[in-house]
């Protein structure tokens, strides 16, 4: 695959919906990024994606200490088709912030489409919020502000210009065994590698950009070793083929659910964890990738 994630083209979804336009970006995004209290990146396909890392946690877990763009990234993901709009997103939360957000949420009418944990024994322990919203984006943004405020989720942007760092790892060796480019994104190495189908949520195609995407991230330990996790994107009968490659090659499964409610197909997220040599870890990813049937470059 010759982009680390391949989004579908705006022509391609104008001709999947004909009746519906994307609304060309006459300053609604930078409009977003004032009302969110962080700009984002234009994506393909008209979406704006604000990433919401939680820099503010010194997460740990089997003492790896975790990069938050490694497991703690949080985004939402804006799209403007004519006078509506939509945002779909994952934020990441302590166990005290849950209430008090989902409170406001609810409040604002914004949806939440699924609540759940993406790893095991990390410290502090975080929940992720799968959110849903339908109307004007910059509404949308100053709703979803206001109930990010009753957590210290940071809105700082990060520092301009910064190279990340380095990545102690083959990367090339990786790229080969999973079939995708990755990119270095702060020091962590990920994939977004896209299924074959269009996914839709309702009658809204979801496009990879608004986590549709299987998501795969690698972090170096030193001495040839990486800490993965991230989430494979699975029709049912997928499931437990996937499950099964993945415990074979000695990763382990750490939640398995929905993160929309009405998508089709039906799709269920599957998230794990390893932290053991990078080349066993990245033929035990292909083997469970064999079993999906993700896009062909």
């Amino acid at each position: 695959m010759k982009l680390w994630v391949r989004m579908i083209t705006l022509a391609a979804l104008a001709a999947a919906m004909p009746s519906l336009a994307f609304a060309a970006d006459d300053g609604w995004q930078a409009e977003v990024g004032k009302a969110l209290g962080k700009s984002g990146v234009a994506m393909p396909g008209g979406i704006y994606r604000v990433g919401l890392p939680r820099t503010d946690l010194k997460a740990t877990l089997d003492g790896v200490a975790l990069k938050p763009g490694f497991a703690l990234g949080g985004w939402l993901a804006f799209e403007k088709m004519g006078d509506q709009g939509m945002v779909m997103g994952d934020v990441v939360l302590t166990e005290d912030e849950v209430n008090p957000v989902m409170a406001k949420l609810a409040a604002a009418g914004i949806e939440i489409t699924a609540l759940h944990n993406h790893l095991l024994r990390n410290r502090p322990f975080t929940m992720y919020m799968h959110v849903l919203g339908h109307g004007d984006p910059v509404t949308l943004a100053t709703e979803l502000h206001m109930a990010l405020a009753e957590s210290k989720t940071p809105f700082a942007a990060p520092p301009a210009g910064s190279a990340p760092p380095p990545i102690d790892l083959d990367t090339a060796a990786i790229d080969q065994a999973l079939g995708a480019k990755g990119k270095n994104v702060g020091g962590v190495y990920q994939f977004g590698i896209p299924r074959a189908e269009t996914i839709k949520d309702g009658d809204m195609i979801v496009p990879p950009a608004m986590g549709s995407a299987i998501g795969i991230n690698f972090q170096t330990t030193g001495g040839g070793k990486a800490a993965i996790i991230g989430d494979f994107v699975l029709i049912a009968s997928e499931v437990n083929p996937v499950l099964k490659a993945l415990r074979e090659h000695g990763i382990e499964v750490t939640a398995i659910h929905n993160h929309m409610l009405n998508d089709q197909p039906h799709l269920y997220f599957m998230h794990f964890w390893a932290n053991d040599d990078t080349v066993k870890l990245a033929q035990g990813l292909k083997a469970a990738l064999a079993q999906i049937n993700i896009a062909k470059s």
